[in-house]
Formats: C-alpha cells, sequence, structure tokens
C-alpha cells in the first residue's frame, strides 16, 4: 500500500466513472462543475456511444501487443487491430482531449482526478478467445492478459497526466466479476457449466502486479470495485490496493467488520450510498445517519471519516444526464451533512 499524508477527517464524494448520455464535453462539465475540491472528479465514460465505449473495450484498447473486435457474442482476441478496437482507441483519445480542454478553461481546479478501468479478473471474464470461450478459460491466455495490461497502464497515465497536468490521480479497477471468478460461477460460452474457479493466489498476483504497475506509473491511490456478494476485500488489500468500493445498503454485518479493519488499517473506502431513487421521505441527513450509524456501531473514531468518499449507490449511466449531474449536487450534500453531524 502507498505511503500518503495523514487523511484529513472529511468526507469527500465521488462517482464510479460511467455516465449517461452521448457528450464527452457536457458530461465533462458538468462533472468538474460539481465535484471540485475537495471531491474527486473523473473521467467520463460513455456507454451509450456503443462499441468502444463500453467497459471491456475501453479497457481492452489498453492492451500492449494484443488486440480484440467485437464478434457476436462479445469481445475476442484477435491476431491484429480492427474496426472495433480503433473504434475504442479513438472514443478514449476524444475523452482524454475533451477533459484537456476543459480543464483548460477552468479558474481554478480540483487537485485531483479519478479514472476507471475493469480489473484483470473481469477483463478476463469479457473477453474471448478464438474457440469462443472466455478468456479465463485458459491458463496460458489468463496469463497474457494480465501481462498486456500492467504494461499498457503505464502509457495510458502519462496520457492522463498530459490531460491534467499535476492532477493527483487516483486509479478505480472496476472488478463486477471478481467474486464469481474466484468461486468458479461464471458460465461457459455453452451456458451448460460453469468455468473453473481461478486460483486465489493467481488472482492475487494479477491484482498485485497491475497495482503496483499503477503505482509505478503515477496512481497516488488504486481502489478496487467490487459488488457486495462475497466481496473479496482482505484479499483485494493483500495485493497492495489502497483501498474498496462498495455498495453500502449491500454489506453484511461481517463486511462492515471488514471495512473497519481495512480503515483502522490505513485503507480508504467508497461507500454507494445514495441512491439514484431516494424514497421521498428520506433526506440528506436521513442517508448521512445510514453511513454514520454501522460506523459509530462498529467502534470507528469519527476522525477516520476522512478516509471515506461517498458514491452514488449505482451507475450514473442507468439516469438522464439532467438526473446524473442531481445526484452529484447530492452527493457533495450528503458529504457535507455527514461531516456536519460528525465534527458539527
Amino acid at each position: 500500500m502507498s505511503s500518503e499524508p495523514t487523511v484529513p477527517a472529511q468526507v469527500t464524494a465521488t462517482g464510479l466513472g460511467e455516465w449517461p448520455g452521448t457528450d464527452p464535453v457536457e458530461a465533462e462539465k458538468a462533472i468538474r462543475g460539481e465535484l471540485g475540491g475537495p471531491h474527486l472528479p473523473f473521467l467520463a465514460e460513455l456507454p451509450e456511444r456503443g462499441v468502444g465505449s463500453d467497459a471491456v473495450g475501453r479497457t481492452a484498447s489498453l492492451l500492449v501487443d494484443l488486440y480484440a473486435d467485437v464478434q457476436p457474442h462479445g469481445w475476442r482476441l484477435v491476431e491484429r487491430p480492427g474496426r472495433d478496437s480503433a473504434r475504442a482507441a479513438s472514443a478514449l483519445a476524444t475523452d482524454l482531449n475533451v477533459l484537456a480542454d476543459v480543464v483548460g478553461t477552468e479558474e481554478s481546479r480540483a487537485e485531483g482526478l479519478q479514472v476507471r478501468i475493469l480489473g484483470p479478473l473481469s477483463l478476463m471474464a469479457g473477453l474471448y478467445l478464438h474457440n469462443g470461450e472466455r478468456v479465463l478459460a485458459d491458463q496460458g491466455a489468463r496469463r497474457d492478459v494480465a501481462d498486456s495490461l500492467v504494461a499498457g497502464v503505464a502509457p495510458f497515465l502519462a496520457r492522463v497526466r498530459a490531460a491534467v497536468p499535476g492532477a493527483r490521480l487516483t486509479v478505480q479497477l472496476a472488478e463486477p466479476d471478481a467474486a464469481q471468478v474466484i468461486a468458479g460461477l461464471l458460465p461457459t460460452a455453452s451456458g451448460y457449466r460453469t468455468l473453473r474457479a481461478v486460483p486465489p493466489a493467481e488472482a492475487r498476483a494479477a491484482w498485485s502486479g497491475l497495482v503496483d504497475a499503477l503505482h509505478d506509473g503515477g496512481a497516488e491511490h488504486v481502489i478496487v470495485q467490487t459488488p457486495a456478494w462475497e466481496a473479496p476485500i482482505e484479499r483485494i488489500l493483500e495485493a497492495g490496493a489502497d483501498g474498496v468500493a462498495l455498495p453500502a445498503e449491500s454489506l453484511s454485518v461481517g463486511q462492515w467488520e471488514s471495512v473497519a479493519g481495512a480503515v483502522e488499517g490505513g485503507a480508504r473506502v467508497w461507500l454507494g450510498i445514495l441512491p439514484l431513487d431516494p424514497p421521498q421521505a428520506a433526506t440528506t441527513h436521513d442517508i448521512a445517519e445510514r453511513l454514520l450509524r454501522p460506523w459509530r456501531q462498529l467502534g470507528l473514531a469519527e476522525r477516520s471519516l476522512g478516509a471515506v468518499r461517498v458514491t452514488p449507490s449505482d451507475s450514473l449511466r442507468l439516469v438522464s444526464p439532467e438526473r446524473a449531474t442531481a445526484a452529484l449536487t447530492r452527493l457533495v450534500k450528503l458529504a457535507d451533512a455527514v461531516n456536519q453531524l460528525a465534527f458539527g
């Protein structure tokens, strides 16, 4: 885990990367307009643009000496770059150029920036081999993808730093499939059986190699995002990640205890606590209390709340651009409400 100064006792806000619509300019203006310092703006992903702007295609475009194109069953590894991989690379280049342009017009800018890529296990789950099976089915292919992604992240972060000079970079590794990969629950291409589980030691090595490469490439923090079900919190942190991102409302008592142990060990925690469709009776104060209640029950010191960033409970791509912007406004108010309740 990377060294860092003492975390300030202040809850802050960020998003999970995806954004609705197809306009990167409006997306970046909205995100950076709402998430000024001390909060963490993020590079928008716009999956509604289609092939190449989805999570698998975007991350596959970072691979070195491996290429992927879309086939009927999904993204497949191919011998040479094709039209779909070119679309993915072009979309990412556009997003970075737009980010640089928007940042260039700001009188003051947030100190940090978050970028999101798929983690290695979920990328292996989303890529297919020539025979139509997932990369996960072949140990050699898994190793090749993991190594290729490690080689690709430093050039990617160099491009991000060029777009936002001086920004402190946080990388979110999205691992929506990690627990299923480790448990051997993902179906084969035929759907008649499940793929063999990836050994925990191999999963840890894949995370560790990528986290090290990201730190070496200039990322100050690496946060691994995963659903709550069987979330491998301890394994992620043992691999060197600086923290985890989890949906707060779905966490079990045992997982909250793991979160407490992580915070006491110096890790950062992103908690998906703001519902995209909050009940009309639920106030910002009510949602803030839902975060603070388990925190206090676990005996965590309120000064350690500086380790927390609050996020929406789900992807903002599920709502309109206007509602996504409003959600970020509410998110900042939620962070302020938690700080007010905790510190007065």
